[in-house]
C-alpha cells in the first residue's frame, strides 16, 4: 500500500531556528476521491504529541497519505526529534505560541495552500487553537486526537507519574531514540509546564467558539491524560461543526491504539473536507 509513497527529510529555516521536517507525497494518485485536474488535494500537516516528534508518529502518515492521496508534511517542534532546541523553562503558553508564530510561519516557509491539521495531545491543542484564532483561508479542517482544552488532575496525575519513570531512567532510555540531544529538553520543557501550579488555570475552551472549519474530535475510552470532559467541551463550543467520537478500548493514542479504525474515520472526514473544497484546474498541491 505504501510503494507508492515518496517521503523526502530535509530541515527547514524559521526564525526561531530549523526543525525537522518529513515530506510525504503519493507518486501517483491513489484514489480518484481527490482528483488531480479538478481539486487540489489538501496537505496533511501532522502536529505531534507533548514527548513526540515528526518520526513517532510512524508509519500512520504514510498510511494516510496512500487511502487519501493527499501530500502530508510532518514536523518536529523546537526542543524535539532533531529540530533545534529551545532554552528551559518554557512558557506557560507555549501552545498558543507555537499555533500563533511557529505554525504559521512554517506553512508558510513550506509553501503550503489548503490544508487539514492532524493533531495529538498537544499537538491536538495547537490545532485548535490555529483554527480558532489565526483562521488561515487554506485551513479545510482539524483533526483532534486527545486534546487538551483545559488543564484536568487526571492529566496533572498522569505526568506526575511519566516523571518519576523519566527520572528512573525507563522513560528517559526510550525517548532518547527519538529525541537524542533533545531528550532531557523535550521532557522536561513539557513536563514542567504541566506540572506548575500556575498552569492549573490554562484553559482554551472559549476560543474553540471561534472555530469555523469542520473538526473531527477523537479520544480512547481509556486516556490516562484526560476525560470525556475534553469531548463535550468540544462539543458545545463548538457545536455541528465538531463530530465527535469515542474510539473504544483505547489509551491516549487512537492512531496507534486502534489504527485500522482511526485511519478510516480520518480518511472520511478528508473526503467530506475536500467535496467543500472550490474546483481549480490548477496543478495538484505540493
Amino acid at each position: 500500500m505504501t510503494n507508492d509513497i515518496v517521503a523526502a527529510r530535509d530541515m527547514l529555516a524559521l526564525r526561531g531556528g530549523r526543525v525537522e521536517t518529513i515530506r510525504l507525497a503519493p507518486s501517483r494518485r491513489t484514489t480518484s476521491r481527490v482528483p488531480s485536474t479538478e481539486v487540489r488535494a489538501p496537505t496533511l500537516i501532522f502536529l505531534h504529541e507533548g514527548l513526540g516528534s515528526a518520526g513517532l508518529w510512524r508509519d500512520f502518515p504514510t498510511r494516510l497519505v496512500a487511502r487519501t492521496g493527499c501530500p502530508a508534511l510532518l514536523y518536529s517542534r523546537f526542543g524535539y526529534g532533531a529540530s533545534d532546541p529551545v532554552p528551559l523553562p518554557r512558557p506557560l503558553d507555549y501552545m498558543q505560541r507555537e499555533a500563533l508564530d511557529a505554525l504559521p510561519e512554517l506553512l508558510e516557509r513550506a509553501g503550503i495552500g489548503d490544508h487539514i491539521l492532524i493533531g495529538h495531545s498537544d499537538g491536538a491543542s495547537i490545532a485548535l487553537i490555529y483554527a480558532a484564532l489565526v483562521a488561515a483561508p487554506g485551513l479545510r479542517g482539524v483533526v483532534s486526537e486527545a486534546a487538551h482544552v483545559f488543564c484536568e488532575p487526571v492529566t496533572v496525575a498522569a505526568i506526575e507519574r511519566a516523571q518519576a519513570d523519566f527520572r528512573s531512567g525507563r522513560l528517559r532510555d526510550a525517548l532518547a531514540r527519538h529525541h537524542g540531544a533533545n531528550t532531557d529538553v523535550a521532557f522536561n520543557g513539557w513536563c514542567d509546564v504541566w506540572l506548575d501550579p500556575g498552569f492549573r488555570a490554562w484553559d482554551i475552551r472559549p476560543d474553540l467558539e471561534s472555530i469555523h472549519v469542520p473538526v473531527l474530535a477523537l479520544q480512547g475510552d481509556d486516556d490516562p491524560y484526560g476525560t470525556a470532559l475534553q469531548l463535550d467541551a468540544i462539543r458545545q463550543r463548538i457545536g455541528s461543526g465538531a463530530q465527535i467520537r469515542v474510539v473504544e478500548r483505547c489509551g491516549h493514542a487512537p492512531h496507534r491504539d486502534q489504527a485500522a479504525v482511526v485511519a478510516d474515520a480520518i480518511a472520511a472526514f478528508i473526503e467530506r473536507c475536500c467535496d467543500d473544497m472550490p474546483e481549480t484546474r490548477d496543478s495538484p498541491a505540493k
